[in-house]
């Protein structure tokens, strides 16, 4: 990974919980809107681009790091709560322990799918024979990551964190993806363990964007607004020319 690319990781972080001290009181529409883009992008990479990367590799075994990751996501919701899925409402009266709880799960979230980075480049190339189009799954991380660090926020501020802790806590959030791919880094990578890595992670990303996608405008009446339908199809069609970026 490029220095460029650790400090887009944390920074856009921060961007994002930067924008909650301010908006978190008012932004609930847009972010359901910046949630639906980022799940729809994240299904497309995951279909169009990640799985036929982990599956290529034939003593791989991505089914089973597939099911380990989407189970450990769903494990890891027992923490989160939902917060990454916009579902600040449910805690508004919740005490710091949550909060702690919450930042916990969201954490240790980010640094597991953030350890495929650090060589993803070389096995992309590996696999596709060429070495531009590879930065789909940093722009899915990336989309994923501004919109959870808003409702992280949000979440510490309605719990009665002061600003400089809510600093402190969203800070280390966004050192959480650059550190698990700095960890990764660490290590020479064979292709069946990138695969594995991958398969892991892409077992969280069905998940999350599958459950992100799911859930309705509307509860009672399973309505999906042409606005969300709107940035769904955007977010499908970036996935479908990430090869071009």
């Amino acid at each position: 990974m490029a220095i460029w690319e650790y400090l887009l990781l944390f920074f856009w972080v921060l961007l994002g919980g930067a924008l909650a001290f301010r908006f978190h009181n008012e932004a609930r529409i847009p972010l359901k809107l910046v949630l639906s883009f980022s799940g729809a992008y994240l299904l497309g990479i995951t279909v169009l681009h990640l799985l036929p990367g982990a599956f290529s590799v034939p003593n791989a075994s991505a089914s089973l790091w597939i099911l380990a990751g989407f189970l450990t996501q769903l494990l890891l919701e027992q923490l989160t709560q939902g917060v990454e899925h916009g579902h600040i409402h449910i805690h508004e009266h919740s005490g710091s322990r949550l909060a702690i709880q919450v930042m916990i799960g969201l954490s240790l979230h980010a640094f597991l799918e953030g350890m495929p980075l650090s060589q993803y480049d070389d096995f992309y190339a590996i696999q596709h024979g060429h070495t531009h189009g590879h930065q789909h799954l940093l722009i899915g991380i990336v989309l994923h990551k501004l919109p959870a660090a808003f409702a992280l926020v949000s979440l510490l501020l309605l719990s009665h964190f002061r600003k400089g802790t809510a600093w402190a806590c969203l800070a280390f959030f966004a050192a959480m993806s650059p550190l698990g791919a700095l960890v990764a880094g660490s290590f020479q990578l064979s292709p069946t363990a990138m695969a594995n890595l991958l398969g892991f992670v892409i077992g969280s990303f069905l998940h999350i964007s599958t459950t992100i996608l799911f859930e309705a405008d509307d509860n009672r009446q399973h309505h999906v607004s042409w606005a969300k339908m709107g940035v769904i199809l955007l977010g499908i069609s970036l996935a479908l020319l990430a090869d071009l970026l």
